[in-house]
């Protein structure tokens, strides 16, 4: 059976007016003239992107959507209606997010994350920005400290909400943040905590001890490169030290920590110096 709203590979069966038929051996879509490869006939095997149009027919193309079925995905409002807005999918047909699956209403250029699925009543293609309905929050298989992809959702009163490997959703809390987010940026985070009811905690910066080590180092050339003296400490801006070392100030301290307890810096307010050992000299 040819799957809707995903890439097929289909064998060419024939040739009508309005373009090859394709078939998997038991259905068959529609490849028009306009998307059908050069040098390719009767007989050939194609890669295809399949829909069903107005009419519940399959058609076929050789673009490259912006989402498939069972995607999340950052997409733009090109029309809008009391009946719901049609959003750019990257293809010449557009998807339709119907009124009844916005969490907010959509209007021509707004962009928004939504869902990507098929209505099975016609297998049709449509979305939903309600994505909470759409996301695993039981079984989630996740481990404390896993790297992860994140599309950033929306913005919460706490935090913003982002999307965790096309599946789960998790929050990224505003207090641990120190760069700028919007939603549709694709980012690199770990997982923080994973809570009792399911919920995730994100951050944007790696989990563990293996993380202060790396640090450290990196660190301690910073201090080499810099005549021994950098003008952060204890007591300096988080924003100033996030600037130099894309590091929080919890992570900062803890990596500082580390190495005045292994004599290799001497920390003051605001700032850190190599440690010269004066008994030596």
């Amino acid at each position: 059976m040819i799957a809707i709203g995903q890439y097929n590979d289909l064998r060419i069966i024939t040739k009508t007016d309005l373009g090859l038929v394709l078939t998997d051996g038991e259905d068959e879509a529609l490849l028009p003239y306009t998307e059908v490869p050069k040098n390719t006939e009767v007989g050939d095997n194609v890669s295809v992107f399949v829909y069903a149009n107005k009419e519940s027919r399959l058609i076929a193309t050789t673009k490259r959507p912006l989402a498939c079925v069972g995607d999340f995905a950052y997409l733009t409002v090109v029309d809008d209606s009391e009946d719901g807005a049609f959003m750019d999918l990257g293809l010449d047909k557009d998807i339709f997010v119907p009124a009844r699956e916005q969490k907010r209403p959509m209007f021509k250029g707004d962009s928004h994350v939504v869902y990507v699925f098929l209505d099975t009543s016609n297998n049709r293609m449509i979305a939903s920005s309600k994505l909470l309905n759409f996301v695993e929050e039981h079984e989630i298989d996740l481990e404390e400290g896993d790297e992860v992809s994140l599309l950033i959702a929306d913005r919460s009163d706490l935090g913003y909400n982002a999307i965790i490997d096309n599946k789960y959703i998790g929050l990224l809390y505003t207090n641990e943040l120190f760069d700028i987010l919007n939603p549709g940026e694709v980012r690199k985070g770990w997982v923080k905590k994973i809570r009792v009811e399911g919920k995730i905690d994100l951050s944007l910066q790696p989990m563990g001890y293996g993380h202060i080590l790396d640090n450290k180092d990196a660190l301690l050339e910073e201090l080499k490169e810099s005549g021994g003296v950098i003008a952060l400490g204890d007591k300096s801006a988080p924003d100033d030290i996030y600037d130099r070392f894309k590091l929080s100030k919890n992570a900062f301290k803890k990596v500082i920590g580390g190495l005045y307890k292994d004599r290799l810096i001497t920390i003051s307010d605001h700032e850190i110096r190599l440690f010269v050992d004066k008994e030596a000299e």
